[in-house]
């Protein structure tokens, strides 16, 4: 692949998910202050020593803003990351194997899909205790369903082709089939489903936070620094504008490098030549 042949919507994503990871790698190095210090009085404009200005409690809003976006990536990230681990696993389990296994893993996980996700997950995180790795696993649980509808499909239009029957009756088993047939073959499309998948999460673990379920204070997240600095609207402080527009930047960024994968792997390639 060609430098040349990226369009600059992509480039531009790129460079909305760079600038999202570095500060999620170098928070403590780019930040003017550390994550809960409180520098200064409430509200205060933007300008200064404070260059976007501080939250409802006089904390700096960038440093806040870089810190949150550790938090909010790499929690999204990690719930994207095991959501397609489960859920791959499962999908092509039930697309190689077939009969009564298919059946039971699809109509378990139609079930799944049939409860809103947001009541479901409000439910749940709103019972167990309020833990990081709690809030992960709910999220990448109730998103492995989403990732096993599109796994299976994809799986099984594979499985049906003349290489997969090759595999089959040179008395292959179904690991090799899955890892060495079916996989590199729905790599193209499934990466993009990643993409999607972890924009999602980024806006889900928001709106958790928002609704006081997700990252939990004084930790910064951007969901939650919106709900601190919500009430700054009505007097015309755009303090929960700043990370409202950080959660859309990087969700747009993640669609624009989606789109243009989805793009160049719009067709499943054919089967392996050594099949």
């Amino acid at each position: 692949m060609r430098l040349a042949s990226i369009p600059l919507s992509a480039w531009i994503g790129l460079a909305g998910i760079a600038l999202a990871l570095i500060c999620a790698l170098f928070a403590p190095l780019i930040a003017p202050y550390g994550e809960t210090q409180v520098v200064g009085e409430v509200w205060l404009p933007p300008g200064g020593d404070f260059l976007l200005g501080t939250d409802n409690l006089g904390r700096d809003l960038l440093s806040r803003l870089i810190f949150g976006a550790r938090t909010t990536v790499l929690v999204a990230l990690a719930a994207t990351v095991l959501s397609f681990s489960l859920g791959m696993a499962l999908s092509f389990t039930a697309a190689v194997t077939g009969g009564f296994i298919d059946q039971l893993f699809s109509r378990f996980n139609d079930l799944m899909m049939a409860i809103p996700t947001l009541i479901f997950a409000l439910v749940v995180l709103a019972v167990l205790p309020q833990h990081l790795w709690i809030l992960i696993l709910v999220m990448a649980v109730l998103d492995s369903t989403r990732v096993f509808r599109i796994g299976r499909a994809v799986a099984l239009d594979v499985a049906v082709m003349e290489f997969v029957e090759a595999a089959r009756l040179r008395g292959e088993g179904p690991i090799w089939i899955v890892f060495r047939e079916i996989l590199p073959n729905t790599l193209s499309p499934l990466l993009a489903e990643f993409g999607l998948r972890f924009a999602f999460s980024i806006l889900f673990l928001s709106t958790l936070s928002f609704l006081g379920l997700g990252i939990q204070p004084p930790a910064a997240d951007w969901g939650g620094m919106v709900k601190d600095n919500k009430d700054g609207i009505i007097f015309g402080i755009s303090a929960a504008l700043v990370p409202g527009a950080a959660i859309a930047c990087l969700a747009i960024s993640v669609n624009l490098v989606v789109d243009w994968m989805m793009k160049r792997t719009s067709s499943l390639k054919g089967g392996r030549g050594d099949a």
